[in-house]
């Protein structure tokens, strides 16, 4: 037989005390505290979590949270939810940078007894015994209150014990006749004793007290969850933003001829009146002579080729230097300076690889990959050789001094008005490097936005938005059908990515034309355009997309002919077909219509034929929900019924109702749940549809 061990279990120790209340299953908690998520300024940060005990006691809970740089801790509510047995509560996020947040929870004793002690005098039971506990309650409230405060729980702390009136009852057990004078007497004093005790319970229960000791009697058992959680809050237009990427050595008016920031500077303000919020520019930086690459990545490149701008670094300098054909310095920041008044930023390329005359390769040889005859490597993607550029080695034997370097490059391009980088190709570079740039970075400016050009596997996108990346690329150029985008946004908007990563929709870009682009025509650009502006608050578009172009490289090829990525290009911004016009009117209603800013406000409806894309953007009160039809198919017309969810949008179920298509001004009378549309993108594309009310 086994004896039962009489000693104390470890758990109980000083050092590790029983836990009195659990606090489990805490939301938004991203790999157990080990990243933070991502907010907006100004909006609220929904928390919840399981909080329970033993026994019967009444429990408590708050969030505890603050700003990055405050050492004292605010707080706020969390309330109880019978129906999901949850605890739940919010606090507003109303500056930009990193928060701590976590949840207490304790017992509420006061609230226990005063639940107690209504239960029971509703019941008609002697309570006595239970206002002298609740004075006891009241008088701790009071020794950790001052002024008013104080005096105010002193006095209720008196009426709990009776101490302002006589409440005693009559001694006597016998009863005298009914009609004698000390049974009035009695009975006068039993009423009054009676009104006492129920006037001491009224005080008890009142919400003027019960705010008083919830303010300062100590917690009871107070239990702190284990971790302490943070969220990043960047500024709107980390979330919201049409973005327009644009060469300026492209934007001149002369066939072949570079052109210079002056020139592109008065391509801004036609690009403003597009609607777009972000003018993103490729490497602007002196570009490499050795090994430079001519059209169409060939590797002749004749005297007048310009190179790739991705080829970084000559003898007029490196990453901190401007290339000289696009103008000086100066010229870059009266750029920046010209889009901030139009109401844009700039967005800067910060692609860390050098070409071979970069002064880093003499100046450092060491933070490069050296091969064992001690040359060194160049970047290579087998059967693709990259000769004009050098990767770094990140982890070379003097990487601090490396990191350190990288880290200057930003500072410098931020004290001149850049507030915005797209990270080339990060999934190449280590984790660690970025998640200690970036912190470095927005320790100091926590207004700097980096967006991660990652066209890689979904683990490594997702393992650098957890590490800080503030947005992202993402598949949606390669999900075109209505299956695929439904089961991708679905992923974006309703599972765990959408606390941390934040997808930027581009339909196109220097490095990638879809063949859906390259065989559908005007209809088919208009359909990705529609889909990207609607679907996401982040999207883009690179240069030329508003003329349509799709000629490729070759049959099969997602490159560019002609790719601007190695040589300049001239057009006319308004040639026939031009989607201009469709642009301007998209981003006007992002704007106007809020609803088309959420992340996470997206359901897809059922429509009866696989090519007919339905889906909605609500904003939870219905003043503003739209209704998005598109059909896919840029060939020819599709008809269809779709199903309209008329109790998410608060409408009857056989009621007509209006929607005004946005794009056009018509309007349409609906009845029911099933209603029918037909679309040939000869004539449009979509529509999008908002319901009219009253």
């Amino acid at each position: 037989m086994v004896k039962a061990s009489r000693r104390r279990p470890a758990a109980a120790s000083a050092s590790a005390p029983f836990a009195r209340v659990f606090i489990e299953a805490v939301s938004p908690e991203l790999d157990g505290g080990r990243h933070p998520v991502k907010r907006l300024v100004g909006e609220e940060l929904a928390v919840g979590a399981d909080v329970f005990k033993d026994g019967h006691d009444l429990l408590a809970a708050r969030i505890c949270y603050r700003p990055s740089g405050e050492t004292e801790w605010r707080y706020a509510p969390l309330t109880y939810d019978f129906n999901d047995d949850r605890w739940s509560g919010a606090f507003l996020l109303h500056r930009i940078g990193r928060w701590t947040y976590t949840i207490e929870a304790w017992t509420d004793v006061f609230g226990t007894w005063r639940s107690g002690l209504e239960k029971k005098h509703t019941a008609g039971l002697d309570v006595a015994s239970e206002l002298l506990e609740g004075a006891m309650l009241v008088e701790q409230a009071a020794r950790c209150a001052k002024g008013d405060a104080r005096v105010a729980l002193d006095r209720a702390a008196a009426r709990l014990r009776g101490e302002d009136g006589d409440g005693a009852l009559p001694s006597s057990s016998v009863d005298p006749p009914s009609d004698a004078p000390a049974v009035r007497g009695a009975r006068t004093n039993v009423d009054a004793h009676r009104a006492d005790v129920t006037a001491r319970v009224a005080a008890a229960l009142a919400p003027e007290l019960l705010g008083l000791v919830e303010q300062y009697l100590p917690p009871h058992g107070l239990t702190r969850y284990d971790h302490e959680l943070e969220v990043i809050v960047d500024r709107e237009r980390a979330g919201v933003a049409a973005w327009y990427e644009m060469f300026p050595r492209s934007q001149g008016t002369r066939p072949g001829q570079h052109a210079t920031f002056r020139e592109a500077e008065r391509r801004l303000e036609e690009i403003a009146a597009l609607g777009f919020d972000v003018v993103y520019l490729p490497p602007i930086h002196p570009i490499g002579r050795t090994h430079r690459k001519g059209p169409n990545n060939s590797l002749q490149c004749g005297p007048d080729d310009p190179g790739s701008p991705w080829a970084i670094g000559n003898e007029h300098g490196g990453h901190t230097a401007v290339e000289p054909a696009l103008g000086t310095l100066t010229d870059f920041e009266d750029f920046v300076a010209r889009a901030g008044e139009l109401g844009m930023e700039v967005a800067l390329d910060y692609a860390l690889q050098c070409s071979p005359d970069h002064p880093w390769v003499t100046e450092h040889p060491a933070w490069f990959f050296i091969r064992p005859d001690g040359t060194i490597k160049y970047a290579e993607n087998p059967p693709k050789k990259y000769e004009d550029i050098y990767p770094l080695d990140f982890w070379c034997d003097d990487f601090d001094a490396l990191w350190t370097a990288c880290r200057d490059v930003l500072t410098f391009w931020i004290a001149r008005g850049v507030r915005i980088f797209r990270v080339d190709n990060p999934h190449t570079k280590p984790l660690a490097f970025w998640e200690w740039i970036i912190a470095e970075v927005q320790r100091e400016h926590p207004d700097v936005i980096f967006f991660a050009e990652a066209f890689t596997r979904p683990k490594p996108m997702k393992a650098l938005a957890k590490v800080g990346f503030t947005q992202s690329y993402t598949y949606f150029t390669w999900r075109n059908d209505g299956a695929e985008l439904r089961e991708y946004l679905t992923e974006l908007t309703t599972t765990e990515m959408a606390e941390y990563f934040r997808g930027n929709f581009f339909v196109n870009t220097p490095d990638i034309l879809h063949e859906y682009l390259q065989t559908g025509g005007r209809p088919a650009f208009q359909v990705r355009l529609l889909l990207a502006a609607t679907m996401n608050p982040l999207y883009g578009i690179y240069s030329g997309y508003e003329l349509c172009e799709r000629e490729p490289l070759h049959a099969g090829s997602e490159e560019y002919l002609h790719s601007e990525k190695y040589e300049v290009r001239v057009r006319d911004w308004h040639a026939p077909g031009n989607l201009n016009a469709e642009i301007a009117t998209i981003n006007r209603l992002r704007r106007e219509h809020r609803v088309l800013q959420g992340r996470t406000n997206l359901t897809f409806h059922p429509t009866e034929n696989a090519h007919v894309l339905f889906y909605s953007r609500d904003d939870g009160a219905h003043r503003d929900d739209l209704l998005v039809v598109v059909n896919l198919d840029p060939h020819r017309p599709q008809e269809t019924m779709v199903t309209a969810p008329l109790a998410a949008l608060g409408l009857g179920a056989d009621a007509p109702f209006v929607v005004e298509d946005l794009l056009s001004g018509e309007r349409y009378t609906w009845r029911g749940p099933r209603n029918y549309v037909r679309l040939d993108p000869a004539v449009r594309v979509g529509h999008v549809l908002r319901v009219v009310r009253a």
